[in-house]
Protein backbone atom coordinates (compact mmCIF):
# COMPACT_ATOMS: atom_id res chain seq x y z
CA UNK A 1 0.00 0.00 0.00
CA UNK A 2 1.36 3.39 -1.03
CA UNK A 3 0.97 6.26 1.45
CA UNK A 4 1.04 10.05 1.09
CA UNK A 5 2.76 11.47 4.17
CA UNK A 6 2.25 14.87 5.78
CA UNK A 7 2.53 16.52 9.18
CA UNK A 8 0.05 17.97 11.64
CA UNK A 9 1.57 19.97 14.50
CA UNK A 10 4.96 18.41 13.79
CA UNK A 11 3.72 14.80 13.90
CA UNK A 12 3.82 12.53 10.82
CA UNK A 13 0.61 11.09 9.41
CA UNK A 14 -0.35 9.38 6.16
CA UNK A 15 -3.32 8.45 4.01
CA UNK A 16 -3.57 5.82 1.31
CA UNK A 17 -2.39 7.42 -1.92
CA UNK A 18 -5.13 5.65 -3.91
CA UNK A 19 -7.61 7.94 -2.10
CA UNK A 20 -5.79 11.14 -3.13
CA UNK A 21 -7.34 13.07 -6.01
CA UNK A 22 -5.03 16.10 -5.98
CA UNK A 23 -2.85 18.22 -3.69
CA UNK A 24 -3.60 21.96 -3.88
CA UNK A 25 -2.16 25.10 -2.32
CA UNK A 26 -4.18 26.31 0.67
CA UNK A 27 -7.38 27.84 -0.65
CA UNK A 28 -10.05 29.90 1.11
CA UNK A 29 -13.30 28.24 2.10
CA UNK A 30 -16.77 29.64 2.68
CA UNK A 31 -17.59 29.09 6.37
CA UNK A 32 -20.68 27.06 7.23
CA UNK A 33 -22.48 28.23 10.37
CA UNK A 34 -23.08 25.71 13.17
CA UNK A 35 -20.53 23.15 11.99
CA UNK A 36 -17.74 21.88 14.25
CA UNK A 37 -14.68 24.14 14.40
CA UNK A 38 -12.57 21.65 12.41
CA UNK A 39 -14.81 22.12 9.36
CA UNK A 40 -13.34 25.29 7.84
CA UNK A 41 -16.18 25.46 5.34
CA UNK A 42 -16.70 24.48 1.71
CA UNK A 43 -14.83 25.28 -1.47
CA UNK A 44 -15.47 24.64 -5.13
CA UNK A 45 -13.32 21.98 -6.75
CA UNK A 46 -13.91 21.33 -10.46
CA UNK A 47 -17.54 22.40 -10.16
CA UNK A 48 -18.27 20.42 -6.97
CA UNK A 49 -18.74 21.75 -3.45
CA UNK A 50 -16.20 20.09 -1.17
CA UNK A 51 -16.03 20.29 2.65
CA UNK A 52 -12.68 21.51 3.98
CA UNK A 53 -11.45 19.84 7.19
CA UNK A 54 -8.61 21.33 9.25
CA UNK A 55 -6.68 18.28 10.49
CA UNK A 56 -5.03 20.30 13.26
CA UNK A 57 -8.39 21.09 14.81
CA UNK A 58 -9.76 17.61 14.10
CA UNK A 59 -6.79 16.04 15.89
CA UNK A 60 -7.25 18.56 18.76
CA UNK A 61 -3.85 20.19 18.35
CA UNK A 62 -5.09 23.61 17.19
CA UNK A 63 -5.71 25.28 13.84
CA UNK A 64 -2.90 24.75 11.38
CA UNK A 65 -0.75 27.73 10.51
CA UNK A 66 -1.24 29.12 7.04
CA UNK A 67 2.28 28.77 5.65
CA UNK A 68 3.60 28.24 2.15
CA UNK A 69 3.91 24.53 2.99
CA UNK A 70 0.26 24.23 4.12
CA UNK A 71 -1.72 22.31 1.52
CA UNK A 72 -5.18 20.95 0.82
CA UNK A 73 -5.23 17.24 0.07
CA UNK A 74 -8.37 16.45 -1.95
CA UNK A 75 -9.43 12.88 -1.20
CA UNK A 76 -12.26 10.59 -2.24
CA UNK A 77 -13.90 9.13 0.86
CA UNK A 78 -16.80 6.77 1.44
CA UNK A 79 -18.90 8.44 4.12
CA UNK A 80 -22.53 9.13 5.05
CA UNK A 81 -24.06 5.70 4.64
CA UNK A 82 -21.81 4.51 1.85
CA UNK A 83 -21.93 7.63 -0.31
CA UNK A 84 -18.72 8.66 -2.04
CA UNK A 85 -17.70 12.25 -1.33
CA UNK A 86 -14.67 14.40 -1.89
CA UNK A 87 -13.11 16.01 1.18
CA UNK A 88 -10.41 18.65 1.37
CA UNK A 89 -7.91 18.02 4.18
CA UNK A 90 -5.74 20.90 5.40
CA UNK A 91 -2.27 19.52 6.26
CA UNK A 92 1.27 20.80 6.68
CA UNK A 93 4.34 19.65 4.80
CA UNK A 94 2.77 17.21 2.38
CA UNK A 95 6.04 15.37 2.11
CA UNK A 96 6.24 12.28 -0.02
CA UNK A 97 4.93 8.93 -1.09
CA UNK A 98 6.18 5.90 0.80
CA UNK A 99 5.26 2.23 0.92
CA UNK A 100 3.70 0.54 3.96
CA UNK A 101 5.57 -2.60 2.90
CA UNK A 102 8.81 -0.82 3.84
CA UNK A 103 7.71 -0.53 7.48
CA UNK A 104 10.32 -1.71 9.97
CA UNK A 105 7.64 -2.04 12.66
CA UNK A 106 3.86 -1.78 12.88
CA UNK A 107 1.20 -1.43 15.56
CA UNK A 108 -2.49 -2.16 14.87
CA UNK A 109 -5.06 0.66 14.92
CA UNK A 110 -5.84 2.05 18.35
CA UNK A 111 -9.40 1.64 19.60
CA UNK A 112 -10.49 5.15 20.61
CA UNK A 113 -14.18 6.06 20.48
CA UNK A 114 -13.36 9.77 20.20
CA UNK A 115 -10.87 9.20 17.36
CA UNK A 116 -11.95 6.26 15.17
CA UNK A 117 -9.99 7.81 12.29
CA UNK A 118 -6.62 6.95 13.87
CA UNK A 119 -5.30 3.87 12.07
CA UNK A 120 -2.20 1.78 12.46
CA UNK A 121 1.18 3.18 13.40
CA UNK A 122 4.18 2.40 11.18
CA UNK A 123 7.91 2.95 11.54
CA UNK A 124 9.28 3.76 8.07
CA UNK A 125 12.74 5.13 7.34
CA UNK A 126 13.32 6.19 10.93
CA UNK A 127 9.98 8.06 11.17
CA UNK A 128 6.89 7.06 13.13
CA UNK A 129 3.80 7.60 10.96
CA UNK A 130 0.15 7.14 11.88
CA UNK A 131 -2.22 6.18 9.07
CA UNK A 132 -5.52 8.07 8.95
CA UNK A 133 -8.71 6.22 8.05
CA UNK A 134 -10.47 8.98 6.12
CA UNK A 135 -13.85 7.24 6.04
CA UNK A 136 -14.02 7.74 9.82
CA UNK A 137 -12.72 11.33 9.82
CA UNK A 138 -16.16 12.93 10.13
CA UNK A 139 -18.79 11.76 12.62
CA UNK A 140 -21.98 10.49 10.95
CA UNK A 141 -24.02 13.52 12.04
CA UNK A 142 -21.51 15.90 10.46
CA UNK A 143 -20.95 13.94 7.24
CA UNK A 144 -24.71 13.54 6.69
CA UNK A 145 -25.12 17.32 6.82
CA UNK A 146 -22.19 18.00 4.48
CA UNK A 147 -22.86 15.33 1.86
CA UNK A 148 -25.63 16.10 -0.62
CA UNK A 149 -28.44 13.54 -0.66
CA UNK A 150 -28.42 11.37 -3.79
CA UNK A 151 -30.98 12.42 -6.38
CA UNK A 152 -33.30 10.04 -8.12
CA UNK A 153 -34.85 10.24 -11.57
CA UNK A 154 -38.16 11.43 -10.06
CA UNK A 155 -36.55 14.37 -8.17
CA UNK A 156 -37.21 17.76 -9.78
Amino acid sequence: MQLLTFTVAGQAFAIESRRVVEVLPLIPARPIPHTPDYVRGIFTYRGRLVPLVDLGLRFATGQLAERLSTRVIVVEATIAGGESQMLGLVAENVIAICSAEDAEASLPPLDFHQAPFLGKILRIGGRTIQVIQIEHLLPAAVSTGLVPAPTTASDP
